[in-house]
């Protein structure tokens, strides 16, 4: 079969990895791809928003399945395209895609359906998003982008000072982009966070190993946000009682609301969540794998992705027994000094062979090949560098060994993912 996958980061060479394993798969594309992924599927110059040209290359290559991994395609209606070619897709249609691609859509379907959720509200003129938290009086707040905003469009608001120019940044700044034509206003909840990705046809829901992302930049969670430095899975505050509320309060009725909106979603279903004295309530929704989460999930997955994902084009899924390892998994994301505001690119990379010696598997995220194969720094998140093991103590000093290996000019990395998770 030949298949592509649209996508460039550390979560699409997992991706990719993942598919290789099946034999079945005779080409592999990837659209655009990146210096890692090279060694492994037919790179293709087309960038992931370029939906005229990938509907024109899956057709004349007669491609069999797509897998489309970025939120931004997804949302704007790439599986719903190649679907009208005859092209089975893995990932959810426009329609399903606005659970992520809305912030306000996703708030208002969990109230109306119950989901337990942060309190909230919409707007979309300032003065009266203002008015509101001056009434509200309660600090820390949270202020959200309505639309995508490359998993950046939060800001955490600790006094009205600051909640006020939230506001005028995301609305009359624009720093956003279009993303802050409306907000979501939301209470700050507190407790562990929780990432569960999620398998779904619409008609069955498979949740996935869980994770702990590390957003912040800095060791001891300081410094900025980030698209993640990091990941381990499994998460320890994901006990089984708390998994247990989560499949009846959460994911179920998630995938009947959208049933019920008729918005039947297809593909892997994000759940961003936070256990909090009250019990476990939905941060965010994403339409696609997370980026770093994926790069610990999808080692530990036993059962054959491919497999798994035709079952849910084919709306199968309950035919299949997903299984994952019962071990452990660490991914250390390496970065560009000065990530993630301002950073060079094009640095050699080296060590790589080294570190994959050491037993890790290495993700490319932001990397090129130059005109003599050389590997280049080409983005902010350069490399997420995963070991498994039986142990999570076990699988974090593996990483670390591996991912020490690594270098490149201006290269930084976060000396503690998963300590607060040894520390549970």
């Amino acid at each position: 079969m030949k298949v592509m996958l649209i996508g460039s980061g550390g979560r699409e060479h997992a991706l990719i990895k993942k598919l290789k394993e099946n034999k079945e798969i005779t080409e592999l594309y990837a659209l655009p791809g990146n210096g890692g992924m090279a060694a492994e599927a037919t790179c293709v110059p087309i960038k992931a928003t370029d939906l005229n040209a990938i509907e024109a290359f899956a057709v004349e290559k007669n491609i069999d399945f797509a897998v489309v991994a970025p939120d931004d395609p997804l949302v704007l209606g790439a599986v719903d395209r190649l679907e009208a070619h005859g092209i089975p897709a893995f990932g959810p249609s426009s329609k399903a895609a606005i659970i992520e691609g809305s912030k306000v859509f996703s708030k208002n379907l969990m109230k109306k359906y119950g989901i337990p959720t942060a309190q909230y509200e919409t707007f979309d003129e300032q003065d009266k998003a203002i008015e509101y938290i001056r009434q509200n009086n309660r600090f820390p707040i949270v202020v959200k982008a309505d639309g995508l905003a490359l998993g950046k469009g939060v800001l955490i608001a600790q006094s009205l000072q600051e909640a006020e120019k939230a506001v005028a940044d995301i609305m009359t700044d624009k720093i956003f982009g279009d993303s802050g034509n409306h907000i979501v206003v939301e209470e700050f909840l507190t407790g562990p966070e929780v990432s569960v990705l999620a398998f779904t046809d619409g008609k069955t829901m498979v949740p996935m190993v869980s994770s702990m992302d590390h957003k912040r930049a800095l060791d001891g969670d300081q410094g900025l946000n980030t698209g993640g430095m990091g990941t381990v899975a499994p998460n320890p505050y994901y006990t089984p009682a708390v998994a247990e509320r989560c499949m009846n309060e959460i994911f179920l009725p998630t995938m009947n609301a959208m049933n019920a909106e008729g918005r039947t979603f297809k593909g892997c279903l994000y759940f961003g969540l936070m256990i909090t004295p009250a019990g476990p309530k939905v941060i965010e929704y994403n339409c696609r794998f997370g980026d770093p989460e994926t790069q610990v999930v999808l080692p530990l997955l036993k059962t054959d992705l491919f497999t798994i994902m035709k079952a849910v084009a084919e709306e199968k899924l309950s035919e299949i027994k997903v299984e994952f390892d019962p071990g452990f998994a660490c991914c250390v994301v390496i970065a560009s000094g000065g990530y993630p505001i301002k950073y060079q690119s094009g640095y050699p990379i080296s060590g790589l062979k080294a570190a994959e010696e050491k037993g890790a598997q290495v993700f490319h995220a932001g990397t090129r090949q130059d005109e003599n194969g050389r590997l280049l720094t080409a983005g902010g998140r350069v490399l997420g560098v995963t070991a498994t093991a039986k142990t999570l103590k076990e699988a974090i000093e593996k990483a670390y060994d591996a991912a020490d290996c690594i270098t490149f000019e201006g290269a930084f990395k976060r000396r503690d993912i998963g300590r607060r998770a040894l520390n549970a």
